[in-house]
């Protein structure tokens, strides 16, 4: 109350000064990976006799396969009916106005930029399966617990453990293709994603260990014996008499269920972020809606316990990792119910709002589901198309909490990384999917380069594109205008102008000339006002606010500096892209 009378009483001043940004680096990487030790309990599985194992890391969580979808579509809405909640931004933004690197995120592609080689690569480092090794190698331990694919664990001497998941015959290599291509996207937008590898084997490789079970999504166990394997693979798509399947490499660590997105995770002392609030995760709402990857769900996540002492591994200290996992329904899929096949990406499973207003309208409006249809080159990706497709009205499966709460400059920041994929990225990562028909590999390239199309188009729109902003020789400010690089525009309409503000009260008002290269670079050749001595390097002497409009966005990319002098040059401490071109003031 005394501050806001304060301002009040100088007139709302206070609401009227421009943000400062203290002098200091941006933080890139979060202490999130730093290892912190949880206390110990027994571990209930424990069997041998003698004193119990300890388990020194966070309970595992765990996900009921449709309670979450229940939860989020009906409980949870009505649980927030009478809820008086402040929609904000994302809280884990550093001042230039980036997502950190962390357990959740690495600045990949975004920042740092990856070969067309790294991105086929993924997130494998070589270490892939060998389908030429002798007969029996392959040692299934394990039943695919649940989901929608039929599969199992393979242990393999040198290589580690795999699991392993075919496609449905109706759909062949639909579902293997779209793991390991959606697996690539995500690794290279930033995410945690598993190394998931499309493979050729003869079924000879393959041996039981005895005794296995599975259990299916209904939490019935069964026995995975011979039978249960040969049934197995005679629902696997072959070439030419060699199975073809997805092998997933086994995440290091210990897994502790999945992670919500919403919340923090019980008894890990570093989430302390709620995950709605995380811009990596908001963001991510854009990059399923790319990828029509409308099963992103709590279930299809993991999180795992990295142990310091690897020889330990459900030790402490250690840290938590955050993976996207079973990425096999981006690009669409076929359900058994053609009608919710045609509505995915457009309206959730259960959608009151759709409900009630072709209940309304007596089904008169007419929606993109009716005019969908399964194209040619295309048909073993189901619906999935570019026609049709807003970024803005994209719906996942039910509801997100994470996604619910992407603002404007969440999915700006998200439409950056989706602008650094280039024509050379999106078909390496269509490569790691081994599609046998070329029809097929050309068709989800076109798709795919159009939706990205139609997102660079819609929030570049809004927001500065200016990205990567750094000084260069002391005086130049440069960055990449991404609207520039992807001729998003008319390059007549691309028009760059500065505007520099300094001094303590921004009063002093200068017009830099500007460069802007045919490749997107932008470069502000700023003039210094202050001396190497004098004022203190933190002083708001010394500050500078540059604003730079590139004649297409409303607002400019506000660039915020210090003047630390000729020999010293600027500093570069925030960015901001306000929604207007009003002066800081």
């Amino acid at each position: 109350m005394l501050v806001l009378s304060a301002c009040v009483a100088v007139g709302l001043g206070c609401a009227a000064a421009p943000r400062r940004f203290p002098l200091r680096e941006p933080l890139w990487q979060d202490t999130d990976v730093a290892p912190v030790s949880v206390p110990c309990r027994p571990d209930p599985e424990a069997t041998e006799k003698g004193p119990a194992k300890q388990l020194c890391m966070p309970e595992p969580y765990e996900s009921p396969f449709a309670w979450d979808a229940v939860d989020k579509t009906i409980f949870r809405p009505l649980a927030r009916v009478f809820a008086f909640e402040v929609a904000g931004e994302s809280v884990n933004v550093n001042s230039l106005d980036e997502v950190p690197s962390s357990s959740w995120f690495q600045n990949r592609l975004g920042r740092g930029g990856l070969s067309a080689v790294e991105v086929e690569l993924g997130g494998c480092d070589g270490d892939a399966l060998d389908a030429n090794m002798p007969d029996g190698s392959w040692v299934i331990d394990q039943g695919k617990p649940n989901g929608s694919t039929p599969g199992f664990r393979v242990r393999v001497e040198g290589k580690g453990k795999f699991l392993l998941k075919g496609d449905d015959l109706e759909q062949a290599e639909r579902s293997t293709a779209a793991q390991s291509i959606g697996a690539r996207f995500y690794h290279a937008a930033g995410f945690w994603s598993p190394c998931d590898s499309v493979v050729y084997f003869w079924p000879e490789l393959l041996t039981l260990e005895p005794g296995l079970t599975s259990t299916d999504n209904s939490g019935i166990s069964s026995p995975f014996d011979r039978k249960a394997l040969d049934a197995v693979l005679a629902k696997t798509a072959r070439r030419g008499g060699l199975i073809r399947m997805v092998a997933s490499r086994w995440l290091p660590g210990r897994a502790i269920g999945p992670f919500q997105y919403e919340g923090t995770r019980r008894g890990d002392p570093n989430d302390v972020v709620p995950h709605e609030d995380r811009r990596e995760l908001r963001g991510g709402r854009l990059f399923a809606a790319w990828l029509n990857h409308y099963d992103a769900r709590e279930q299809n996540s993991m999180a795992i316990w990295l142990s310091s002492n690897p020889k330990e591994p459900e030790s402490s200290p250690g840290h938590v990792r955050h993976f996207y996992i079973d990425l096999s329904d981006c690009f669409g899929s076929r359900w058994a119910i053609d009608e919710i096949t045609q509505r995915l990406g457009h309206s959730y499973y259960l959608d009151v709002a759709h409900i009630l207003q072709d209940t309304v309208t007596l089904g008169a409006i007419e929606r993109p589901w009716d005019r969908v249809g399964i194209s040619k080159g295309g048909e073993i990706f189901g619906y999935f198309h570019s026609r049709d497709f807003d970024p803005d009205v994209w719906k996942g499966g039910y509801p997100n909490p994470a996604f619910a709460r992407m603002t404007e400059r969440d999915a700006a920041w998200m439409a950056r990384i989706i602008a650094s994929f280039t024509r050379e990225h999106v078909d390496a990562a269509i490569r790691a999917g081994d599609l046998t028909e070329a029809s097929h590999r050309n068709f989800l390239f076109e798709h795919l380069w159009i939706r990205r199309r139609v997102i660079l188009e819609r929030y570049f729109s809004r927001l500065s594109p200016v990205a990567n902003l750094h000084v260069e020789g002391g005086t130049r400010l440069c960055g990449t205008d991404l609207a520039r690089k992807n001729a998003v525009f008319p390059a007549a309409k691309l028009r760059h102008l500065a505007t520099a503000y300094a001094g303590v009260g921004l009063e002093n008002q200068s017009s830099p000339p500007v460069k802007a290269d045919a490749d997107g670079r932008v470069c502000v050749e700023l003039s210094h006002s202050q001396p190497d001595g004098g004022e203190a390097d933190g002083s708001l002497a010394r500050y500078v606010i540059a604003d730079l409009q590139n004649g297409q966005a409303p607002g400019p990319l506000r660039a915020h500096l210090y003047d630390l002098g000729p020999r010293r040059g600027f500093q570069l401490v925030g960015v901001e892209r306000p929604e207007s071109a009003a002066r800081p003031q």
